[in-house]
């Protein structure tokens, strides 16, 4: 087999990045371990920067987000006795989208299929081979147990934390990790309750953190913090709703429960990996950065990354020039950064850990981001989307 580029991963943002470089008429080919059905059944984030809104747009992957997705003006966020709103087009001209991951998957797997270049599901020992030359491959067996080798110009390697990628580059620079783990986690459900708000709510609260968000003007997405060891099976659907209704009560208000249909413990880590390039190896998505979800920039990020690779590859293949791909580590990283930054500080100021002296910091921060037009401006500039250079 024969290609420009060999993508490793079928996630967001490999499949987004073949349809960025074959709009570009740069030929590709995606590669993927798991089955189409266990891929477009990954239940991951929901809320889209603007930038991410207009890429998917402007590729023609828009009709059915503009259709079902729900545009969201701001957020609220809230203590005890408090829900203040964060008006984002008055703040910084911007909006969000709540549309999750999984039917963003959906739309780019379809118009894959609908005549886009090769997706291949199943394959498995994937390893690429020979990226510090002008000519990698990548070796892999594919879904009826045959070895393959795809031979191509440039790997991608956007197959997430536990792929093969971010090994590889690992191995060959003197490359370098950070990582933060949370002394918390997520418990999250999916639930058949009509949303009891028009926009998602950040709740502080002396017992930990809650996130009230939605899927659908029927499906409601919620989050409470707990200990990392809580096991599921140990909340009940009464539990469940008698803690969020604790963690987002405000008088005049009431929760609107209804049947749970997935349930779940999310770890909270923050992880980047540099550089993201190792000679024409390069890394998108997870298998550089993960970030805390409370930003709402993982999959975000993900779009950033292939949009800068895609413009550089595209540079490269056509055009024989490399100072976009030189440079791509350098900037997907300041990005990086800004964003890990961000959604440390929200992590940070929502969640109940340590003693009172640390929760009197943080509702002072609350305090401060509700009373302060810059500090509401600052958070809402971060949280509609930056720059794709920063």
């Amino acid at each position: 087999m024969r290609t420009q580029v060999g993508i490793i991963g079928a996630g967001p943002a490999g499949l987004l990045l073949s349809r960025l470089l074959t709009l570009q008429g740069v030929d590709n080919v995606v590669l993927e371990n798991r089955s189409r059905e266990y891929v477009e059944a990954r239940i991951r984030a929901g809320i889209l920067e603007q930038h991410t809104v207009d890429t998917l747009t402007d590729a023609g992957l828009g009709d059915r987000l503009h259709r079902e997705g729900l545009e969201h003006h701001g957020i609220y966020l809230q203590y005890p006795g408090t829900r203040h709103k964060l008006d984002f087009p008055e703040l910084c001209g911007r909006t969000v989208w709540v549309y999750g991951q999984t039917e963003v998957t959906k739309d780019l797997i379809k118009a894959q299929l609908d005549g886009g270049p090769p997706l291949l599901f199943e394959v498995s020992d994937v390893t690429p081979e020979d990226v510090d030359s002008d000519s990698p491959r990548i070796r892999f067996t594919d879904a009826e147990g045959n070895p393959q080798v795809l031979e191509c110009d440039v790997i991608a390697g956007t197959d997430g934390f536990h792929g093969p990628s971010r090994a590889v580059v690992q191995q060959g620079s003197p490359g370098r990790t950070w990582e933060r783990t949370y002394p918390y986690a997520w418990l999250g459900v999916l639930a058949d309750a009509a949303p009891a708000t028009d926009e998602l709510i950040y709740a502080w609260h002396p017992e930990g953190f809650g996130l009230y968000s939605m899927r659908s003007p029927t499906v409601s997405r919620l989050y409470l913090q707990v200990d990392p060891s809580e096991k599921i099976e140990d909340w009940s659907d009464d539990r469940i709703w008698d803690n969020l209704a604790k963690r987002f009560a405000l008088d005049g208000w009431e929760l609107t429960t209804g049947t749970i249909t997935e349930k779940s413990v999310l770890p909270m880590r923050s992880f980047v990996s540099a550089p993201m390039r190792r000679g024409r190896l390069f890394l998108a998505g997870d298998a550089a950065h993960i970030v805390p979800p409370t930003g709402a920039k993982g999959l975000n990020l993900a779009v950033a990354d292939v949009t800068l690779l895609a413009s550089a590859l595209v540079r490269l293949l056509t055009e024989g020039r490399t100072d976009l791909v030189d440079s791509y580590s350098d900037r997907a990283l300041a990005r990086v950064w800004r964003c890990t930054h961000f959604s440390w500080s929200m992590t940070s100021m929502l969640h109940r850990s340590g003693d009172d002296f640390d929760a009197e910091l943080q509702l002072s921060q609350l305090r401060r981001v509700c009373s302060s037009e810059p500090a509401a401006r600052e958070l809402a500039e971060n949280y509609t989307g930056l720059p794709l250079d920063v």
